[in-house]
């Protein structure tokens, strides 16, 4: 009797399909849930592009499988090959473990759709500035925008870059403007090199290595922003391990978190046009804000996820 022939696909063997029984995870969507109940049984943190079990799990599926998260809808119910299953779970696994980021496992964080690389140099982005530059600054239909005309934007300076996205989302977000970055760390200066590069930006998107302000001589600005570190001393000892895999330099902002925020503020008067602004993040800490710097009047903004933790305050009221 005549063997069978093997299934081909274009040619070649086709990839080994899980193995199908009771128990077995054969759909994206079998590996998320198992991936969710591994995650919360780890009570795992999340809080680095992602907020819960489940976006977390998506995310790991979908970078396994090499597709973009907004495809995932698509082929949720489809089957994957034994090969990949074992990629999925190796990812899963190594979530659990080590609790890194999910980020750090696969290089690779999205921000407003776009990707960005990371590695453990850098802070995994997570700032709502991305949000807040496609809502309050210009555009139609942007009502109570706080820059009118995002192309009349011609300076913009990214302090405590990072990896860098924040400076890539400005330079699409203001088409005419030369974009400054600034990090203190050189590891932070090599990955943000290698996103600006990945962007081909190079020619809009200066980077500096130095401390805040000290690099870039007396250059003005239309529009400063920056996500420094404000985690207090309290906060820095209750960090999750996943934040704790990250550059402790990215967080600490001092006893009470405001060690950096208030040197910017401080200094960016110098470095700011008469009709430029100051857009900061500062996490939770709005009221500590507001008691100590009580002349200011701090414009506090709200995104999709997050209300008062991001203060926008315009040159002349800085004096």
């Amino acid at each position: 009797m005549a063997k069978a022939s093997k299934k081909t696909v274009g040619g070649r063997a086709a990839p080994k399909l899980a193995k199908v029984g009771p128990g077995e995870l054969l759909t994206l969507l079998d590996f998320v849930r198992y991936g969710v109940s591994r995650f919360v049984e780890a009570k795992l943190a999340f809080a680095h592009g992602t907020t819960d079990p489940v976006a977390e799990a998506a995310f790991l599926v979908s970078e396994a499988l090499h597709l973009n998260p907004e495809q995932f809808e698509i082929f949720a119910n489809a089957r994957v090959t034994a090969a990949e299953g074992k990629t999925i779970l190796d990812l899963i696994h190594q979530r659990v473990t080590t609790r890194k980021p999910a980020a750090y496992l696969v290089n690779k964080i999205y921000m407003r759709g776009l990707p960005f690389y990371v590695d453990e140099r850098v802070i995994v982005p997570r700032s709502f500035i991305g949000e807040l530059l496609e809502s309050h600054f210009g555009g139609e239909g942007n009502a109570g925008a706080l820059i009118d005309d995002p192309t009349g934007v011609e300076r913009v300076l990214d302090l405590c870059t990072g990896s860098g996205c924040l400076a890539i989302l400005a330079a699409h977000h203001f088409p005419n403007a030369a974009v400054d970055a600034v990090d203190i760390s050189k590891g932070a200066f090599e990955v943000a090199t290698r996103n600006v590069g990945e962007y081909g930006l190079e020619d809009r998107i200066s980077l500096y290595r130095g401390d805040l302000f000290a690099p870039l001589g007396d250059a003005r600005y239309d529009l400063i922003i920056t996500n420094p570190p404000y985690v207090d001393a309290e906060g820095m000892a209750a960090l999750p391990p996943e934040c704790r895999a990250e550059p402790k330099l990215a967080f600490d902002g001092g006893a009470d978190g405001l060690d950096v925020v208030r040197r910017i503020l401080a200094e960016a008067p110098d470095h700011l046009t008469p009709d430029g602004g100051l857009i900061c993040e500062i996490g939770r800490g709005r009221e500590l804000v507001d008691e100590a710097f009580p002349e200011l009047p701090l414009l506090w903004l709200d995104t999709e996820d997050s209300e008062g933790e991001v203060f926008w305050i315009a040159a002349a009221d800085l004096g």
